[in-house]
């Protein structure tokens, strides 16, 4: 397995992801070749705050991703850089689960965010995968509260 971040050559492989973890919630009449250039057109204004990485069996085709954004946070005294990070959309092939695939990209991500200056690195998680996030080294916060849409 490898894991690198992502480029501009990899968003037909996102795209594909993207589609296959969502495929009940796409319009029909869509086709997943449509949304690659609907994804690469966002990638291109987002590309500095939302970075992609993917997992690769081999050097073919890619079977995993999780994506990181980054969130300038207002400026301290004496800490005019401050970042913070979010992990988003991570999603393995159903047939390539189970083997530690999603926790070497989130752990990726998150590794380059803390590197990129992220001074906290953040996740919500669908219930099934709290636990992976644990062992990832996540810890649940009662200081970080959200406000479901009404």
């Amino acid at each position: 397995m490898k894991i690198n971040q992502a480029d501009v050559r990899d968003v037909g492989g996102l795209a594909r992801l993207l589609w296959l973890d969502t495929v009940k919630e796409e319009p029909e009449g869509r086709s997943v070749d449509a949304f690659a250039t609907e994804l690469a057109q966002w990638w291109v204004g987002h590309r500095d705050s939302h970075l992609a990485f993917v997992a690769r069996v081999g050097e073919a085709e890619i079977v995993g991703m999780a994506w990181v954004a980054l969130l300038p946070r207002i400026p301290r005294p004496g800490a005019t850089n401050r970042l913070s990070a979010d992990i988003q959309t991570v999603f393995v092939l159903p047939e390539q689960r189970g083997q530690g695939i999603g926790s070497a990209l989130v752990q990726a991500a998150s590794v380059h965010a803390t590197h990129l200056g992220a001074i906290r690195v953040t996740v919500h998680s669908g219930r099934r995968a709290v636990s992976v996030y644990e062992r990832l080294g996540f810890q649940s916060s009662r200081q970080l509260l959200q406000r479901p849409p009404d």
